[in-house]
């Protein structure tokens, strides 16, 4: 349901049905699913109380028959880059404005094939998207640290942030929290409309402040979907893209379908600039870490060298580049 994007409302009904079944005895589930009192129970309605009592019968519920049948690339063109993608350096967990656990986000990448994602919760002034203070921030650090210890060498959960570009270009972040994380997201959330002097003024100076890895849904647009279209903000691509050429600050490609950021244009002009790019899902629940076909096949289209885009590299190599510049 995540991976086609259906409502949140829907999404959100049977993540809730989940968390309500999931402590429960099997035999009280079956039992309820016997009797037909599920629906007793919090959280659990008609359609999801369908769902489980078909498993319980050992049927595969019609609804999963539906969205399985709709399994195979979201996009066409870009298999084979997409086949290179090691990893994606900006999604989000329940502990900002992501729909899941954090553990949950990493189980599905791993799942997904890859061998690193990047955790990249909102930071502080992005109250709307329950940003993190530092506070909660280092705990979420030792979290993931206890993720890791679990999950083997052939994956790891990175370190990370989607961190606001404030007005004067500076980043919504404690220097010193900013470097204890392994990647680093800089996006401007706020003030979209800025003149275009300006804007082009705080997004050179966020590229090239050491901690930026790299430069999240340039734009700001928006081109579809129930949040609305957005224009583009206005700023001097060539200047911002110079600068993230001479930095090794990477743009990134968002896979969004929403966004389709950069535009064509200006994903060309990084190209011929020199730029690294970065494909990112951006994905605020597990199903949107499949997002990244709709990336690989832009890149693609656009005629952009696998090598320069650093979610192919591996592991070690990216976090050399990420931190080549502290």
């Amino acid at each position: 349901m995540e991976r086609q994007r259906e409502e949140t409302r829907r999404i959100e009904a049977f993540r809730k049905a989940a968390r309500t079944i999931l402590p429960l005895p099997e035999e009280e589930v079956r039992r309820r699913a016997a009797d037909g009192t599920l629906t007793e129970l919090p959280g659990i309605g008609p359609s999801t109380a369908a769902v489980i009592t078909d498993a319980c019968n050992g049927v595969v519920p019609e609804r999963l028959v539906r969205l399985e049948g709709t399994a195979g690339p979201l996009a066409q063109g870009g298999e084979e880059l997409r086949a290179r993608l090691r990893g994606d350096l900006h999604s989000h967990s329940d502990w900002s404005d992501g729909g899941s656990p954090l553990e949950e986000m990493a189980m599905t990448a791993m799942e997904l094939g890859h061998d690193y994602l990047v955790l990249t919760d909102h930071s502080p002034r992005l109250r709307v998207a329950n940003g993190l203070s530092a506070e909660r921030l280092a705990r979420q650090l030792g979290v993931v640290d206890a993720v890791n210890e679990h999950l083997g060498d052939s994956f790891t959960l990175l370190k990370g942030i989607e961190v606001d570009i404030l007005d004067d270009g500076s980043l919504d972040q404690t220097p010193e929290m900013l470097g204890r994380l392994d990647v680093r997201v800089a996006s401007v959330h706020s003030k979209l409309k800025m003149d275009a002097a300006l804007m082009t003024r705080r997004m050179v100076a966020a590229v090239r402040n050491p901690h930026t890895n790299v430069l999240g849904h340039c734009t700001g647009r928006l081109v579809t979907g129930n949040r609305g279209v957005r224009p583009q903000s206005q700023f001097d691509a060539k200047a911002v893209f110079t600068a993230c050429a001479e930095e090794g600050v990477a743009v990134e490609i968002n896979s969004r379908p929403e966004r389709r950021d950069p535009p064509t244009r200006l994903l060309e002009l990084a190209r011929d600039l020199g730029c690294l790019f970065s494909i990112d899902s951006d994905a605020h629940a597990p199903g949107q870490l499949d997002m990244l076909d709709y990336g690989a096949a832009r890149a693609t289209e656009a005629g952009i060298e696998p090598d320069r885009i650093v979610t192919t590299w591996e592991r070690d190599r990216l976090l050399e580049w990420a931190s080549a510049r502290l």
